[in-house]
């Protein structure tokens, strides 16, 4: 696989774990009381802690997995399968915007949660993080590009959340699950694909 090819299909699997347009109703009702000066400090507190989480989880989730003694491949298999369940709640059941709007209820620090956590650094972003950072399959460059793209989607959602009104003025909230939905079916796709290379790589050692 060459670079380009590489660094698309990082992206497409963190921008379907992240969902930026998935974060954009969830940020409306968590901010709808705020004023617009307030609503652009929350959008930012709110990136700047995501990409915190998943930079920990980048530079210390595998140390802490090899010093539990679970196996990166079994955290593979085991990540895609819960990135494929996590994928079929986005397709069947309630789609994030529906799902993560029930948590806006008298939340004082909301830019932590639920905007930083669980709508930007979801834990299928969590794991997906982690595979793409395993020290044996990927090169420095590699993780390193991983962090760049993570960061890129990051980034991607902060500017949604600052034009929050007028995206959704535009797409609706309608519009936002259904982008979340077909989000999901790519996930699954990609989680599907980490199960088998990792039983493939199993029976094959």
């Amino acid at each position: 696989m060459d670079w380009a090819a590489d660094v698309i299909t990082k992206f497409v699997l963190l921008w379907a774990v992240i969902d930026p347009v998935g974060t954009i109703p969830v940020f409306i009702s968590s901010t709808a009381s705020q004023s617009p000066a307030e609503r652009r400090r929350i959008a930012l507190r709110a990136a700047l802690a995501a990409a915190g989480i998943l930079l920990f989880f980048i530079v210390a989730g595998e140390p802490v997995l090899l010093a539990m003694g679970v196996p990166l491949l079994a955290f593979q298999i085991s990540g895609g399968i819960i990135l494929f369940l996590f994928a079929l709640t986005m397709i069947f059941g309630e789609s994030k915007p529906e799902e993560e709007s029930h948590l806006v209820k008298d939340l004082q620090d909301t830019a932590i949660y639920p905007i930083a956590t669980p709508s930007i650094a979801s834990p299928g972003a969590m794991m997906a993080v982690v595979l793409l950072t395993e020290n044996d399959v990927h090169t420095i460059a590699d993780q390193v590009s991983t962090v760049a793209v993570m960061l890129v989607v990051v980034g991607i959602t902060y500017v949604f959340m600052l034009l929050a009104g007028a995206i959704t003025r535009v797409i609706g909230t309608g519009g936002a699950s259904i982008i979340s939905r077909v989000m999901g079916m790519i996930l699954a796709a990609v989680a599907a694909t980490n199960v088998l290379e990792g039983l493939k790589e199993y029976f094959v050692n």
